[in-house]
């Protein structure tokens, strides 16, 4: 009988814990990996709720500068920065000046000081580019309402008797059930409407205009040179142009990649394109990478029923496909985006500032937790996570309320809490903040963290292939991963019981195992509950 017993859990985390990244003769810190950027993990943050270091309640540029040493001990070998350029709102989705970031979070010397020294420990730096909309405040918006005749083109307008069939037009979408689509000017009820998919507040801009085509690529050419960042999450990249004009949205990426590579060749834009498959592989002709939301529904629908099934969106929200696996569903969909590129690059997540927290959609179930991640970071792929999901962050929408201070220490001791709001979900009584968990072999965090340097320093984890393995029970997720000459079987168990089963030549024995507890004799192998073990 080969076994997997528990001490030689507790050996590999003394082993990981002792080997954490030490600073070279330059004062950075590196650590070996096969893994090369952006197939890496990235880290989703809220700039707002990460780390503050003047006291203002509000995170900020230099509480990122001071947390690099974290970024690198969790392995991540980029950051995607949610909104940081100025804007009414605390989300800063509109923004009111493209050139600049938000007083809130400090200066743009601070924000280069940030991306230098993130450069430094060899992480990348992505940020968020909102180009579908402005914000009403935005002075260009503010000198077409004024009919300045070089402001007025970039925005679309229409006289309200000709697109009276639309005036109460309701499209439901990804990101909000009822959208109205144009709008009155803020006390002219007579006037021309302007078009805002969104929200009155952020009216589109209007690419059908040269000129404003120039001026967005000056501003990505802009943050991409003096400010050195690495490349663009785009926002709503769907809505450039109106559903109905598609080809018009894919052709305006292709030039949007073109004049980007320009300036950087090695420019990285992931879109995000909230559709069916069908609908956003064309997008990928000019998009490095989009976000894979069927994979991210599929893992958490799979857990919660304890039965692997495949979930695809549907209108705003998703439907669960219970004849076809988590695992055949993640290859057809690879499939079908590698058609259109093959070179694509599948963003792999489990939940993000826009959806409820994977923990709160698992109950706060600390093992569905670590299988959710278990599951995430051995599929291919290049996989993000939002900030506090590895200490099992809670939080359910609102937005305000998935998007909740990050917990370092315990309260009273934790300087650099943000206190911008009070937080319903991810509290002292119901999260262990990240100092206790670091100390706890069996946390999340170092579920995470192990998961994590595992993938980092194995080929077949980072670059391999997948392939499905059938099996008769639904309540197993089995694939093989191979790279050139190696291949290893992966097998999670998502019941809340050991599942005993049959699998001739399985393999030469376990791994790794997250339970500690997982056995192979022979072709009989033993799982347990909640499990994921890997076999070579």
């Amino acid at each position: 009988m080969k076994g997997f017993p528990s001490w030689p859990i507790y050996l590999f985390l003394v082993f990981i814990f002792s080997c954490k990244p030490k600073p070279d003769e330059t004062g950075a810190i590196t650590s070996p990996s096969v893994s090369e950027w952006p197939i890496g993990v990235t880290y989703e943050i809220f700039v707002q709720s990460f780390y503050d270091t003047d006291g203002n309640g509000i995170g900020d540029f230099n509480g990122l500068t001071e947390k690099i040493p974290y970024l690198v001990d969790l392995g991540v070998e980029a950051v995607w920065l949610m909104p940081i350029m100025p804007s009414p709102t605390y989300h800063k989705y509109d923004v009111t000046d493209y050139r600049a970031v938000h007083p809130d979070y400090g200066t743009m010397d601070e924000f280069k000081t940030f991306v230098q020294q993130a450069h430094k420990n060899g992480i990348k730096v992505v940020i968020d580019l909102i180009i579908n909309h402005s914000s009403v405040r935005h002075p260009w918006f503010q000198k077409a309402l004024e009919n300045d005749p070089q402001f007025r083109p970039y925005y679309v307008w229409a006289d309200r008797d000709s697109i009276a069939d639309q005036v109460n037009k309701k499209e439901t979408t990804g990101d909000s059930g009822n959208i109205t689509q144009w709008h009155e000017v803020e006390g002219d009820d007579e006037g021309e409407l302007y078009y805002g998919f969104f929200w009155g507040g952020m009216p589109d801009l209007n690419f059908d205009h040269q000129p404003l085509r120039e001026e967005i690529y000056d501003i990505g050419r802009f943050w991409l040179t003096e400010i050195g960042v690495d490349g663009f999450r785009l926002d709503a990249a769907k809505h450039i142009y109106p559903d109905e004009r598609p080809e018009d949205n894919h052709a305006f990426w292709v030039e949007f990649r073109e004049e980007m590579e320009k300036v950087k060749p090695d420019v990285y834009l992931i879109g995000e394109v909230w559709a069916t498959t069908e609908v956003s592989a064309p997008y990928t002709r000019g998009l490095h990478a989009l976000f894979n939301f069927d994979l991210a529904f599929s893992i958490l629908t799979s857990i919660q029923s304890e039965k692997s099934q495949s979930a695809v969106i549907a209108g705003s929200s998703w439907q669960v496909i219970d004849s076809i696996s988590l695992v055949d569903g993640f290859i057809q969909n690879l499939n079908a985006f590698r058609a259109y590129s093959p070179g694509f690059i599948n963003a792999t997540f489990l939940s993000n500032h826009d959806q409820n927290r994977v923990a709160s959609m698992l109950d706060a179930h600390p093992e569905k937790i670590k299988l959710a991640a278990s599951i995430l970071l051995t599929l291919p792929g290049s996989p993000y996570l939002y900030y506090g999901e590895e200490l099992g962050m809670l939080g359910m929408k609102p937005d305000e309320m998935i998007r909740e201070p990050f917990l370092w220490e315990p309260r009273g001791q934790d300087q650099g809490r943000t206190t911008w709001e009070e937080p319903s979900y991810s509290t002292d009584d119901t999260i262990k903040p990240l100092s206790e968990q670091r100390q706890d072999p069996s946390s999340i965090f170092s579920h995470y963290k192990r998961l994590m340097e595992l993938r980092r320093n194995s080929n077949i984890l980072t670059l391999g292939e997948i392939a499905p393995v059938k099996n008769a029970d639904e309540r197993l997720v089995i694939y093989k991963r191979t790279y050139e000459n190696e291949q290893h079987m992966i097998i999670h168990n998502l019941s809340s019981e050991p599942i005993s089963f049959t699998m001739p030549g399985a393999g030469s024995g376990i791994t790794f195992s997250t339970s500690g507890e997982d056995v192979i004799n022979g072709d009989n192998i033993t799982v347990s509950a909640y499990s994921s073990v890997i076999l070579k």
